[in-house]
């Protein structure tokens, strides 16, 4: 694929999508309005896209989002055990509940129910249950492209990666 440049640490994403100037231009349109207008918090959502992202097994994003998750305040021990997210303890309830949410999105859509909804607006408006969603969705989405066409890691995304695997 051809490489694009300025999207950032996405260059190998952008230029596979860039194949077709419609996909380029509707998603990073989509994400940049989500990144300039979204009302989910943004731990909130890197919570949900590492663990999407692990589940998936995309290393592409998990690259790409654990390091983001890190700036954030989520130590090197927490983003390595999302999964397990019970078990770590800097995890607030709000925090688990976002993970565990993420994981019925994406192993299980037709069996999410209301009960993790109730939850679920115990911290969050309607606005942001629809974005965390639509980002979870979005996300299991990306990394099935990104895995499908082998997406290379950018050099500047890895070397961010390693500094908190």
């Amino acid at each position: 694929f051809n490489e694009v440049t300025g999207y950032g640490p996405f260059a190998s994403l952008a230029g596979a999508m860039a194949q077709r100037p419609p996909i380029l231009n509707n998603i990073f349109g989509l994400l940049g309005e989500l990144r300039d207008e979204g009302v989910l918090d943004r731990r909130s959502l890197e919570l949900a896209l590492v663990a999407v992202s692990k589940l998936n097994a995309c290393d592409y994003c998990v690259a790409h989002h654990s390091p983001m998750l890190n700036v954030i305040g989520a130590s090197k021990h927490a983003i390595e055990n999302i999964l397990d997210y019970d078990n770590v303890d800097e995890f607030d309830a709000k925090d688990r509940l976002v993970i565990e949410y993420a994981r019925q999105v994406t192993m299980d859509p037709n069996r999410v129910r209301d009960g993790i909804f109730d939850r679920l607006r115990e911290y969050f408006g309607e606005p942001e249950i629809v974005e965390l969603t639509w980002r979870i969705a979005l996300c299991g989405a990306f990394n099935r492209f990104n895995d499908v066409l082998q997406l290379d890691i950018e050099d500047d995304a890895a070397a961010a990666f390693d500094d908190v695997a």
